[in-house]
């Protein structure tokens, strides 16, 4: 079972170890990369990812320990709700997972960094205009010069 309480089948290499052992590799500072997903992540670098108030929570997870013992994380998320309404925001309404620990954010239209109070454009997804991530972002955004298209 995955930490999102889903069963998964272990491929041919995979390597499995217990729930203790995986937050004391977090908790030790032995993890220098973790990629999650988030319902919200601000210009301050704030992530809400756990839950959203009035739904069923199935628990934090090891979501708090990750944010705080990764070096660098990658939040991967989508640009914007059902709804089209931005989860790039000036500050997060939901509860928060971590503060400050955001630096790096891809969802399905962009790369962006966060930098001194501002989502960075860095690139945009094939066919994605920069028109487009601006209308749908809520929070600060710079969009410099040199901005390029992902390739795969």
């Amino acid at each position: 079972i995955n930490a999102g309480k889903q069963t998964v089948t272990a491929r041919r290499g995979a390597s499995i170890f217990d729930s203790a052992q995986s937050f004391a590799m977090i908790r030790g500072g032995h993890v220098d990369l973790t990629v999650l997903g988030a319902f919200e992540v601000d210009v301050e670098g704030n992530i809400a990812s756990w839950m959203i108030p009035g739904k069923l929570v199935k628990g934090m997870g090891g979501a708090m320990d990750l944010v705080a013992g990764a070096e660098n994380i990658i939040v991967t998320m989508t640009h914007a709700s059902k709804d089209g309404e931005s989860k790039l925001l000036p500050r997060c309404s939901l509860p928060l997972t971590g503060a400050g620990c955001i630096r790096k954010v891809l969802t399905d239209l962009a790369y962006l960094e966060i930098e001194d109070g501002a989502f960075i454009l860095r690139e945009t997804a094939p066919g994605v205009t920069v028109e487009e991530i601006i209308a749908k972002t809520a929070g600060k955004l710079i969009v410099p010069d040199d901005v390029k298209e992902m390739t795969f």
